[in-house]
Parts: C-alpha cells; sequence; structure tokens
C-alpha cells in the first residue's frame, strides 16, 4: 500500500495552473491552513496574493501534496517531475482522459507517477478540515474540526452537495477519486481511516472495484469501532445474461451490490440526506447500535407517524418491561396510557426532573431512544419552553448510555447551531422523521465474519448450456435429489416402464421450457405425444408429489463480487413474485436459513395456518452442496434449480439449468 499521509496531511502544498488554482490558494487561506503555500506558474508574479514560483525546480523542497491545474498533456510532464524529486503525491484535476476517449493516457500517466500516489485524474481533490488544507479548486460548505467522519465520492458534485449540509455533522475529510488511475477506492478509504481523527466513512461508489481489498477494509473498520455508510449507484443495471435465466434476471447488480455490502458489514442507504443522518449516528454511537427501539413523543399523532413510518423499515418497539410500567404510571399518572412508541402527553411540559425521569426510565430498557421533539422556529417564534425537553434528552442519554435521536419531524426544524449544540453534548440530533427511521435501521447493520472474502471474479467467457439430463446428473452427483428418470433422443424411444406414475415429459435443449411449451406433465402414457420443435432429445421423470412450496435457487458467477446466491419463491412466475433474497458467496448454513426467513413468503415455509412445515434444512443442505461443487468446479457459471420442490422431509430438484465455459 502507499503511504497518502504526506499527500492527505501536507505540511507544504504546490499549486499549478491558474484560475481553478488560484481558488486552492484562496482556499487554504480561508481555512487557516498554517503550512507552506507554493503557487508555481511561469509567467504570473502572484496567484491569490502568494508570490509565484516560475517553476517546480525552484521550490524550496519537494512539496508534501500539490494540486495539479494544467492540461491533461501537460500533467504527464509535471507529474514525472515531482515523483522525480521526492514529492508526497499530487492531485490530477484535468479532464480528457480514458472518459474522452483518449485510449493509453492513463497508463502514461500512472507509469509517471511511479511510487507516488496521484488522486485522479478528472479529480476535485481533497479538503483536510482537521489541518485546514485544501487542494480542492471550488467552493464548499465545510468549517474547520477538532474530529469527524470523512465523505468519499466516485462524483465531484454530489460530494461538494454533502459539504453544503447544515445538519451539524462534522466533517473532517472530503475526498473525490475521479478516474482512480492509480489509488483506488479502499485504498483512499483506508487512508482516511487511519487517522485517529476520523470517527466514520461515508461514501457514494459508483464501482467498487476490487471487491476482496473493499471487504477488507470494511471487516478493520468494523473492528476499530468506525462504521461505514454508502450510497451505491447503478443498481438498476442488469447482469449481462438477464435475458438467459430467472436468477440473472432476479438478481442484478443492486441485489448482488447490497448483499455485498451486507456481508461487508457496510450500510447502505438510497439519499445523501439518509447518509447524513446515518453518519452522525456513527460518528457519536459507533456502529451496531442494536434494535431494541424506544420512542417517545407528547403526541398521540406523533407515537402513531413513528409506528407508521417505521413499519417499512422493520424497525422494532418492544413494549416496555412491568417494572417501566410501574415506574412510568408514577410519574405520568393514570391517564397517560403506558406503551412504545410513548405518548407522555403534555402534564410533565416544562418540569425538567420529571422529564428526565421519564425519558430515563424509558431509554434504560432499550437499546437506543427515539425524542420526536420540533422546536419552534426561533425567528418567528419563542424556543424557550422546549429547552427542558431538550436537557432531559441529553440527561437520559448521559444517565443510561444508550444512543439518544433527537429527531425533528421536519428537517428544517433543527437549525444547524443547535443541531451542532446537540452533537456536542452527545445526542444525535437528526432532521425529517422518515429520513431518521431510514438511517437509524442502515445503522443497525451488523458486522460480518472479519474473515469473509468474496470468491475471485471471472472475466467474461464462452459459455454453452448443459442439457437438464446431463445438469441432473451434475447435481446428482453432487449431493442434490433429483427425480428418477430416463433419456432418449426420441419419444418413441423413451422407457418409463420402471418410472412411478404420473411423469413428466420434457424437451431438452432450452433454458425456459414452460416458455417453448417444452413440458408436458401429469402423463400417464407416451402415446400420441408430438414432438417438440427443437428438442435436443427427451427426458421422462416422475413427478415430484407432498410438495409443500416451490423454491428458486441460483448459483452465479459476478464480475465484480465473484458469485451470488438468489434464493426465493420459484415455478414460472419467479419474476412475478419477485420475493428473492440474494448472498455473495461464500455463505454459511446459517446465513442460508437466515436468508429464506427474509423472504416474504417465508410463512408458507414455516406452516402458515395449518399448512404443513418445509423442510428448511433440506433446503440449507442443497444449497451448500451447490455452492461446494461451483467452488470445485470453476468452469461452472451458473447453476439454477427452479423450482426445487421442498417437501415436509427433503427438496427435490424438479428443473434445472446449468451454464458452463465451453471447451
Amino acid at each position: 500500500m502507499r503511504d497518502l499521509s504526506r499527500l492527505l496531511r501536507p505540511k507544504s502544498i504546490a499549486v499549478l495552473g491558474s484560475g481553478w488554482a488560484a481558488n486552492v490558494v484562496e482556499q487554504c487561506a480561508k481555512m487557516g491552513y498554517r503550512g507552506a503555500v507554493w503557487p508555481v506558474h511561469p509567467t504570473r508574479d502572484a496567484i491569490g496574493g502568494v508570490p509565484c514560483f516560475r517553476s517546480l525546480a525552484d521550490l524550496p523542497a519537494p512539496p508534501d501534496a500539490t494540486f495539479i491545474g494544467v492540461n491533461r498533456h501537460a500533467t504527464l510532464d509535471v507529474v514525472a517531475e515531482l515523483a522525480a524529486m521526492g514529492a508526497g503525491g499530487a492531485t490530477c484535476f484535468a479532464s480528457g482522459w480514458e472518459e474522452a476517449g483518449e485510449a493509453g493516457l492513463q497508463e502514461r500517466l500512472v507509469a509517471a507517477a511511479g511510487d507516488m500516489p496521484i488522486l485522479g485524474p478528472n479529480c476535485y481533490g481533497v479538503i483536510n478540515y482537521l489541518d485546514g488544507a485544501l487542494l480542492w479548486p471550488d467552493q464548499h460548505g465545510g468549517r474547520r474540526v477538532e474530529r469527524g467522519v470523512a465523505l468519499l465520492s466516485q462524483s465531484s458534485n454530489i460530494v461538494i452537495n454533502l459539504t453544503m449540509q447544515a445538519r451539524g455533522l462534522p466533517v473532517a475529510y472530503v475526498a473525490c477519486l475521479g478516474n482512480a488511475a492509480q489509488v483506488g477506492l479502499s485504498e483512499l478509504a483506508g487512508a482516511l481511516l487511519a487517522d485517529d481523527r476520523v470517527t466514520a466513512l461515508g461514501m457514494y461508489v459508483e464501482g467498487i472495484g476490487d471487491a476482496a481489498a473493499f471487504a477488507a477494509l470494511a471487516h478493520a473498520a468494523r473492528a476499530a469501532g468506525k462504521g461505514i455508510v454508502c450510497i451505491k449507484s447503478g443498481k438498476t443495471e442488469l447482469s449481462r445474461t438477464a435475458a438467459a435465466s430467472h436468477t440473472a434476471s432476479l438478481a442484478g447488480g443492486g441485489a448482488a451490490s447490497s448483499a455485498f455490502l451486507r456481508a461487508c458489514g457496510v450500510a447502505e442507504v438510497s439519499t445523501p440526506a439518509e447518509l447524513i443522518e446515518t453518519l452522525k449516528i456513527f460518528h457519536l454511537c459507533g456502529p451496531g447500535i442494536g434494535t431494541r427501539l424506544c420512542s417517545l413523543s407528547c403526541s398521540g399523532g406523533e407515537a402513531g407517524l413513528v409506528a407508521d413510518l417505521a413499519a417499512p423499515f422493520g424497525l422494532e418497539f418492544p413494549a416496555p418491561s412491568e417494572a417501566q410500567r410501574q415506574r412510568l404510571g408514577e410519574i405520568l399518572g393514570p391517564i397517560v396510557a403506558i406503551a412504545n412508541p410513548l405518548d407522555y402527553h403534555t402534564f410533565i411540559w416544562g418540569d425538567g426532573p420529571r422529564t428526565t425521569d421519564v425519558f430515563s426510565t424509558m431509554l434504560a430498557g432499550y437499546d437506543a431512544g427515539i425524542f420526536i421533539i420540533d422546536p419552534p422556529r426561533p425567528d418567528r417564534c419563542d424556543p424557550t419552553s422546549f429547552q427542558p425537553a431538550l436537557d432531559a434528552i441529553v440527561a437520559a442519554a448521559r444517565g443510561t448510555g444508550k444512543p439518544a435521536f433527537a429527531v425533528a419531524s421536519l428537517p428544517e426544524n433543527f437549525d444547524e447551531d443547535r443541531a451542532i449544540a446537540m452533537m456536542e453534548r452527545n445526542v444525535v440530533p437528526m432532521m425529517g422523521l422518515e429520513t431518521a427511521l431510514g438511517a437509524i435501521r442502515a445503522a443497525q447493520v451488523v458486522a460480518g465474519d472479519a474473515g469473509w472474502r468474496p470468491w475471485a471474479a471471472v472475466a467474461g467467457r464462452r459459455l454453452r448450456m448443459r442439457d437438464e439430463a446431463s445438469a441432473k446428473a451434475l447435481l446428482s452427483a453432487a449431493g442434490v435429489a433429483v427425480p428418477k428418470g430416463v433419456v432418449a433422443d426420441s419419444i418413441a424411444g423413451l422407457d418409463v416402464s420402471a418410472l412411478a406414475l404420473p411423469f413428466a415429459l420434457k424437451g431438452l435443449g432450452f433454458a425456459h421450457k414452460s416458455e417453448a411449451g417444452a413440458v408436458r406433465l401429469g402423463l400417464t402414457t407416451l402415446a400420441g405425444q408430438a414432438d417438440m420443435a427443437g428438442a435436443q432429445g427427451y427426458l421422462a421423470e416422475e413427478m415430484v408429489t407432498g410438495v409443500v412450496a416451490e423454491l428458486l435457487v441460483g448459483l452465479g458467477r459476478d464480475a465484480l463480487y465473484g458469485a451470488t446466491l438468489t434464493l426465493g419463491f420459484g415455478g414460472v412466475t419467479a419474476e412475478v413474485l419477485a420475493d428473492t433474497v440474494t448472498l455473495v458467496l461464500p455463505v454459511t448454513g446459517a446465513d442460508v436459513a437466515a436468508a429464506l426467513r427474509r423472504l416474504r413468503l417465508w410463512p408458507l415455509l414455516d406452516g402458515y395456518r395449518g399448512r404443513a412445515r418445509a423442510d428448511v434444512g433440506a433446503v440449507v443442505q442443497a444449497v451448500m452442496a451447490l455452492q461446494a461443487m461451483m467452488a470445485g468446479n470453476p468452469r461452472l457459471e451458473e447453476v439454477e434449480i427452479n423450482p426445487l420442490m421442498v417437501r415436509e422431509s427433503g427438496a427435490v430438484a424438479a428443473d434445472a439449468v446449468i451454464w458452463e465455459e465451453a471447451e
């Protein structure tokens, strides 16, 4: 790994160019940077009021960090000169590289840099709010802090927007990757998290790059008590094989990336607002806040709103204990119904000690607490009557040691000064109820196995499909149950005398037999059966009886994340139901069992309303056998069983498609 410390925490900054480069000089002065700033320009006497050096050779020492604001072709020469003189690193601002069709130019840039770290090209750079050091050619909305979170983005505009937040989040670093020709996502993220003053990391990610390196980074951050929250873009793209299988269409890029982030213990959110609110939780509370929540408000309407909005997020609000109910009843009186979410009414409003007692009693029994409070706008109203309740939240958090979230139902009902003040008192101010609930759910992400790494990704290759008979022979050898069957080149050649009735007749060579009219069910004889157009042989097999549920089980190589597993309710309506869960391999049996319980239709497997209970253990065994088969045969590209017929005892692969590397 390259040493990025000089680049991120420079004691001297060289600035090349004019225009945008002048902003770098001015922003360093504005932020109170105490290191040396050395503008370099062949003809100008000063930039941003700072005297210029005519060339890099005239500098008093090799700069720790350099902002290169010249065109792409001149950038190559500058980078080479900086590397030769022992500079600490550079940001390459110019655009027009690979993204503009300049093939090979980025490779030349990387070669020129050698061991010297470079960010970009096509990159805005870095802001260090801890030390006031900026390699940043534009405006930003941040302030100096002593500790805070780092923001890392593959989009300069999005991270600029994030710096304009007025939500009280202390930001320690802002960094962009640009084209990431040399320093990649995981390397830069690791360097930011290595600063002890950084408490958490927020990322806007367009591509993960090295999945194994990212997993290692995420687990190391978690071990250090630093949470990572991510917006992953491009989730609507389907894989290149989407038309060929149910698995590919149901486990597109979004499902795979979300599964990968979950396996890494990284919180995933969808919006910049959720990113900021989740980072506030991580900054004060660290990752993994617990799932047992309480909610308190002085309005029944607010309590109902919390319950309604929390339901889609799957947040849990267990009932208070008997001891809590008794104590809360003593404080609040007989009119207040003790529940969770709790409407504590306004009987104690303005009474700091009693409010603190209620808040502390409730919070003590839970992992974390939501306190709905919307102070009046100070320009038209007097918010002082809300101070006792705000102080009580602080006291409850301090007294119980539990995370406390002061949530304004509308984001504008906490101004920035109040939010900063609450953060400084170790209470998380959260703006917007629904956004807050989403952030809380994201912050509950659990740590995965610290040693987990995805399988190595396999590059695109030419594939062929095994016919169903051959696929099932492979499954049977791996330990997956398949129906008894016979194969022949023609229907007339099938000997079904040893098959139990009824049986199914299938044409071989089709990825989707139902759509091709290549499957006939419930037969007791082959007499009168016509040939199937396009069939490359025929399979007759016993039909599976005593079925409790039909599942889809699909394993497929992934160009980014190694391989994925998709589980769901299957059959010909798999895409219509779209009730699936995707995991990234490798998985454990416990992972598979937990994933099945996340399906919406899980109750149908678990004996819903007196139905027979499916043999989930047999499903898990089948999945683990498929994983072992795929791990042991690198030529296998995709294995799909649809449906896996699950009985009260056992599970049978009624249909199977296997794609493998063509010889």
